[in-house]
């Protein structure tokens, strides 16, 4: 059990708002304030991406930065800011390697480079800090080589040979993998260099090195802890996260109440509640009206905010949703980027449905929310979904998911045919268009014929609490046993935790 406050150095590439590709900016920010919230010293660091203005975000300039890669000294300059919750953010300047319209990608193709610095760098700066961190926790492929970094740097920079090294997975389908030419550049031991370790195929996977020297691991759902022991969870990695099953703990993400909360949303054109869903039916008019969409508050409206790509099973929908949709039994509004065959299918299907379905093609943080308070059902038919905020948001607003039962969705959502009486949402199980048509048939003929259901069901639904201070909590146990490997056993209070780290 911890005893006092933690230094907790949260490293990643995304963090709101100032960066965010995916629900990996939401969680780094999220689990940041909770743990502030709870007693920890948190810092998180995150590049200083070209469209972060120092500025405006009252950053202040800390100095610069010598960080010791393979090929020779990088420079850099560092920021510090302090964002909501308290939280320091640190912002990592580097031209070259940050100063860019995009978080990942970039047609350079060099993010090995990128994130091996952003991972190194992260160590520089816990060194240079008045107190080293007690914990550094890195999140997904792009900040895991920080734990290896780590696990070298015990030895020789004596100030870090206590802190422990915690590795939370996000997303599995995405692992780091880069030629072997960036390997000089991240100059860590040739040891390394193992097909237990960053070694993949004649290639390197930071992924992978990351999951071998972490103290701990974590990833984002109990359900997705099991899946991704086994083929295809491991989506090619499973017999190295089998190895460190013991190590392994599944922690459900939360919701931040402060941002998603239908009573207090400020992007809702009317708030509402659990005992008053006037504003519910307010923001599902409001939504049709602003899209283009025939305004009845009789026909069910289905909502989609995903990425467009294979693992969201968003390519099932394009035999099973068009029907609906032809006999006017259910209208859709869908806003998501990514594969172009997608893409076009939404367009289109809106182009011979205007009054039935709107496609937003892009991302926009406000329509996201008004998706989620407008809509009566949100889609979320993933082949795999290592936890899901999209679902949790929509149960949060009273809109019913509709998901396959995989990973966090399987965690979060309960089917209305639940023999507990506990339903919260729809279900399937096989990745199938038939079966996805068959729940959206479900949800179409509850909505006609067993309105009372829909009624229970939404009450259930929003009653429903996925709390980031239970989700940092758990947490917390994984830094405890991260530390006890490095002997740490009951971490007790120091001088050198400041009062507010202290609670």
């Amino acid at each position: 059990m911890l005893e006092r406050g933690l230094r907790v150095l949260l490293v990643a590439s995304e963090c709101q708002p100032l960066a965010k590709a995916g629900g990996l900016g939401d969680v780094v920010a999220a689990l940041g304030k909770a743990l502030a919230r709870r007693g920890h010293e948190v810092r998180v660091v995150l590049p200083l991406y070209g469209w972060i203005d120092p500025e405006r975000v009252a950053a202040r300039l800390v100095g610069p930065l010598r960080v010791p890669m393979g090929t020779g000294d990088e420079g850099a300059a560092v920021w510090s800011a302090r964002l909501d919750g308290g939280v320091e953010t640190v912002l990592l300047e580097h031209r070259r390697f940050y100063d860019r319209p995009q978080i990942y990608g970039d047609p350079g193709g060099d993010d090995a480079w990128r994130f091996g610095f952003l991972s190194r760098a992260a160590l520089e700066i816990a060194l240079e800090a008045p107190d080293v961190p007690d914990v550094v926790h890195a999140h997904d492929w792009p900040s895991a080589p920080a734990t290896a970094y780590l696990a070298h740097l015990r030895e020789s920079r004596a100030p870090l040979a206590g802190t422990a090294s915690v590795l939370t997975i996000h997303n599995l389908e995405y692992q780091g993998r880069f030629a072997a030419a960036a390997w000089p550049y991240l100059g860590l031991p040739a040891e390394e260099l193992a097909s237990e370790r960053f070694e993949d195929l004649g290639g390197l996977n930071l992924l992978k090195g990351g999951i071998a020297s972490a103290d701990a691991l974590a990833t984002v759902s109990p359900t997705h802890a099991r899946e991704m022991l086994t083929p295809p969870g491991g989506h090619g990695l499973e017999p190295f996260l089998a190895a460190r099953a013991a190590d392994t703990t599944g922690i459900l993400n939360g919701v931040d109440d402060e941002l998603w909360n239908p009573e207090t949303d400020a992007l809702l054109p009317r708030r509402y509640s659990v005992h008053d869903l006037r504003g519910k039916s307010a923001c599902k008019r409001a939504l049709q009206e602003r899209l283009g969409l025939e305004p009845r508050a009789d026909v069910p409206l289905f909502g989609i905010v995903s990425r467009f790509a294979p693992q969201k099973g968003l390519d099932l929908l394009i035999a099973a949703l068009p029907p609906l949709l032809e006999q006017g039994e259910a209208q859709l509004v869908v806003q998501g980027s990514g594969d172009a065959g997608l893409e076009s299918f939404f367009r289109e299907l809106a182009g011979r449905h205007p009054r039935r379905a709107a496609a937003r093609i892009g991302y926009s943080e406000e329509m996201a929310h008004a998706i989620h308070g407008g809509a009566d059902f949100f889609l979320m038919p993933s082949r795999y979904e290592p936890c899901g905020l999209g679902q949790m948001y929509a149960l949060r607003y009273g809109t019913l998911p509709i998901v396959r039962a995989t990973g966090g969705l399987a965690d979060t959502v309960v089917d209305a045919a639940s023999p507990g009486g506990d339903g919260t949402g729809l279900t399937f199980t096989a990745p199938t268009p038939d079966a996805l048509g068959a729940a959206l048939r479900r949800a179409v003929e509850c909505w006609y014929v067993r309105p009372s259901l829909i009624a229970r069901l939404r009450r259930r639904a929003m009653a429903q609490r996925f709390s980031w201070d239970a989700a940092a909590a758990r947490y917390e146990a994984v830094y405890a046993a991260a530390l006890a490997k490095r002997g740490r056993h009951g971490v007790r209070r120091s001088d050198t935790v400041s009062g507010a780290a202290a609670g």
